[in-house]
């Protein structure tokens, strides 16, 4: 089940489901991928951009793979979307820009979007 605290996140990218229907299974494990991939940019864009939080966005992609993540490849899978997420913009940024500062916001939109979404569907 996926904690509450995870709620207050997001990303700019809006998650896009295919055209062709997807099972419910390979829909919560995109879900889990893109959320995990925004904890790892929003790792990195933080504190770039002077909010300081310590390990947050760290201690909850933690909760996450706890509560999501027993089984060894989907931990994997999980960890390579956050530190994809984190190395990304740490590519791009150097110091905060007006750029960052929106992508930071859209990220914590999308987050908070995608586990409300999971939360809804996929908790009884």
């Amino acid at each position: 089940m996926i904690r509450p605290l995870i709620l207050c996140l997001a990303l700019s990218l809006p998650f896009a489901a295919p055209a062709r229907a997807v099972d419910s299974g390979a829909l919560f494990e995109n879900e889990l991928e893109r959320l995990s991939e925004i904890l790892g940019a929003l790792h990195y864009l933080r504190p770039l951009c002077g909010v300081n939080e310590g390990p947050k966005w760290r201690n909850e992609m933690r909760a996450l793979l706890d509560a999501e993540a027993q089984a060894p490849d989907r931990r994997t899978k999980l960890m390579a979307s956050f530190n994809r997420g984190y190395n990304g913009f740490q590519q791009t940024y150097r110091s905060c820009t007006d750029a960052a500062d929106l992508a930071i916001r859209r990220y914590l939109d999308e987050g908070t979007k995608i586990s409300r979404e999971i939360t809804a569907r996929y908790t009884n």
